[in-house]
């Protein structure tokens, strides 16, 4: 017994766990343990960097174009207060000049006819007046300066305007002594009207220029606004897609077993950072209760194990002891025949016994497969050979299906075999009042040749397929519960896997998936 049970604890104290069928973990790699000071390590890694949040960021994000549109506002703003500014320049220029021109044209009159001078003296008070009025406009359009100087020349017109009209009352006043004032007149007249015109022909040169930027600020506006969007998308993707891509990846590694800890990828804390602590959390405890799932597990099989050895050996050991007490105590009255009945009854018990060892033996065999190009027609074929006579006794029809007569896997012929064998006997056994037997071959993928073994039988229960690859789970009266485990394990050796589809009094299928083999086929 200690030839079985050594190998059952080295297999039980393995990483590979027994599975359920259909797991997709059988093709996958163990879990990886994760040290604690790892752990601590990530966890530190992640808690002590300095704070910058994906909320902070985007609010600076959208602060930036607010602060984009509120100085395109503002300049916008600027400009209307500048254009009106220069508007209503424009508009007390002309009405200063028109005044200054009817001034002008009395001053005119009164040369020739010595009337309308008093009309020019109102015309020059109302330009005085205008000035006055509008001083802060025009001051804030032109300077202090130049509206100093254009009232300056209104008072200096306006005084030869008054002296022009004392000189007309005084008695024997002639036209040659009018000649001076009118000459100076004439001078301020020209100059204030030259100036006004100048600078409401200059001020209307910057409307244009004021009118032609307003026009491009919203272009470029438009365009820093478009480059600076773009920036903040792409920044924000790099914030966000970029962890949350690195999270699936994470989630993907979980899933295939790797639980080593997230370690810190940024220079700063944030909201994903706060995520990558409560995974690291939920893969420690995934971790822990994962052990304590694996320990359970191994209880439950050493106690599967037990009860099966002890259940399948007792019995024949039991039958031994009783048909050799009876024949030590019948020795003499027993006829020859009798006697051998009972040797071979007793040789039979021990050959059951033998066979239980056997199957212990080759259920925790660890040898290695010897892995060649297998041909799977001639794999197939040569199994169902071995159960022709058993199909003919149990009135089982057969049909078999191939996609491909050329197919090949990669395996140890004899181990598959022995696999092969072992699923068609328990179809066969799963029709007892006769069926019909189906196997298909067909390539699942490039890489994969996919066999399925299909009965028209009893079915398992949905309750116990999760437990009919545990060894000496069996429903058989005298099954030993061993064959589909030791085919588990062949299976996963050559890394491949079962999966079982069944229904109560619809049959059951097993399918088994192979590696493909590219290369020649051995030689038989």
């Amino acid at each position: 017994m200690l030839e079985v049970i050594k190998p059952l604890q080295q297999l039980l104290s393995e990483k590979e766990s027994f599975k359920q069928p259909g797991d997709a973990s059988l093709l996958e790699t163990p879990f990886l343990v994760v040290e604690e000071a790892s752990l601590s390590r990530a966890q530190q890694g992640l808690t002590q960097r300095p704070t910058m949040s994906i909320r902070a960021k985007i609010i600076m994000g959208f602060f930036v174009l607010f602060l984009l549109c509120a100085g395109a506002s503002i300049t916008f703003y600027i400009l209307g207060g500048r254009i009106d500014q220069k508007l209503k320049f424009m508009e007390a220029g002309s009405s200063f000049t028109f005044e200054i021109q009817q001034a002008r044209r009395f001053e005119k009159n009164f040369f020739l006819y010595k009337t309308n001078l008093v009309d020019a003296l109102e015309n020059v008070q109302t330009a005085r007046e205008l000035l006055k009025i509008q001083e802060k406009d025009i001051s804030a359009v032109i300077g202090k300066e130049k509206w100093q100087t254009m009232m300056a020349h209104i008072d200096r017109y306006e005084k030869l305007l008054d002296k022009l009209r004392n000189a007309k009352d005084v008695e024997g006043t002639t036209q040659e002594s009018y000649g001076d004032i009118e000459g100076e007149l004439r001078q301020h007249g020209a100059e204030m009207i030259a100036l006004a015109m100048n600078l409401v022909q200059q001020e209307r040169r910057e409307v244009e220029t004021l009118s032609k930027l307003s026009r491009q600020i919203p272009l470029v506006f438009l365009a820093v606004l478009l480059v600076l969007i773009i920036y903040l998308t792409h920044f924000l993707a790099q914030q966000i897609v970029g962890p949350l891509n690195r999270f699936v990846e994470y989630t993907r590694r979980i899933a295939r077993g790797d639980f080593s800890p997230i370690q810190p990828a940024k220079r700063y804390k944030d909201e994903f950072s706060r995520l990558a602590i409560a995974i690291n959390w939920m893969l420690d405890q995934l971790q822990k209760n994962q052990e304590l799932y694996i320990q359970s597990r191994k209880m439950a099989a050493i106690g599967t194990l037990t009860s099966g050895i002890a259940h399948e050996l007792n019995n024949p050991l039991n039958n031994i002891c009783i048909t050799t007490e009876s024949l030590l105590d019948e020795l003499e009255d027993l006829s020859d025949n009798e006697k051998k009945k009972r040797l071979r009854d007793i040789y039979a018990q021990a050959e059951r016994a033998g066979g239980t060892v056997r199957n212990l033996l080759d259920f925790t065999r660890v040898d290695q497969p010897s892995f060649v190009a297998v041909s799977v027609q001639e794999l197939l074929s040569s199994t169902l050979r071995l159960t022709k006579h058993e199909m003919e006794l149990s009135n089982v029809d057969l049909k078999y299906l191939s996609a491909e007569s050329g197919l090949l896997v990669q395996g140890d012929f004899g181990q598959l075999q022995q696999v092969f064998l072992n699923l068609i006997i328990n179809a066969i056994q799963a029709m007892p009042r006769g069926g019909g037997l189906t196997i298909s071959v067909r390539e699942e993928d490039p890489d994969q040749v996919r066999i399925d073994i299909t009965d028209t039988g009893v079915g398992i229960p949905q309750a116990i397929i999760s437990e009919i690859f545990d060894p000496f789970f069996t429903t058989k009266e005298k099954g030993t519960g061993l064959g589909l485990s030791i085919s588990y394990s062949i299976i996963r050796k050559h890394g491949g896997k079962i999966l079982v589809n069944s229904q109560i009094n619809h049959g059951s299928t097993f399918s088994v998936y192979l590696a493909r083999s590219l290369g020649k086929r051995r030689s038989e």
